[in-house]
């Protein structure tokens, strides 16, 4: 079982049925769906009621998703935790500024780097609030549950990874 943890990549369908049990048992233990967009908008709601207490406090989204550490919240911490224990158990951990593959695409200026990461940052964000989730709350838990919103959303991910990938990378199966 040990050698399953130092390695470097999994099988997919191993890795697949592992997040099936993963997804069952959270539900069973806490009746909770799994996913990281909310952690994400409470962390947000958090730094902003540290600079403005009134101002977060009279926003409807955050009196409907209270910024604190929660579940949602502590789901991050565990998954940046998870990642650093994979990494190191593989051997593969390295810190790395700029992956070479964006490195390529947008230059090693930092201004460029920053502006389209921040871009980016700001459209997953969005899309993920206007979907009612991110990737992983719809595309596992939300299927898992067989909401057809979430099917729908999966869906759109998918396409919207592939066509983005396409324009920035490529279409070398065309």
């Amino acid at each position: 079982m040990f050698e399953y943890l130092t390695m470097a990549s999994w099988s997919p369908y191993v890795a697949g049925a592992g997040i099936g049990v993963l997804i069952w048992t959270t539900f069973l233990l806490s009746d909770h769906p799994l996913g990281c967009s909310t952690g994400y908008l409470k962390t947000a709601g958090m730094v902003e009621t540290a600079v403005s207490r009134e101002k977060a406090g009279a926003m409807p989204y955050y009196r409907q998703f209270v910024p604190s550490v929660d579940w949602w919240w502590m789901l991050i911490i565990g998954l940046v935790i998870g990642a650093f224990l994979s990494s190191t158990l593989s051997g593969t951990f390295s810190l790395v500024l700029v992956p070479p593959m964006f490195a390529e695409a947008f230059g090693t200026g930092w201004p460029l780097r920053f502006a389209v990461a921040l871009a980016g940052g700001i459209l997953l964000g969005l899309g993920a609030r206007w979907a009612g989730g991110c990737t992983s709350g719809h595309g596992i838990s939300g299927t898992l549950q067989l909401s057809l919103a979430s099917w729908v959303a999966a869906a759109c991910f998918f396409a919207g990874g592939i066509v983005v990938a396409g324009l920035l990378y490529g279409f070398p199966y065309l």
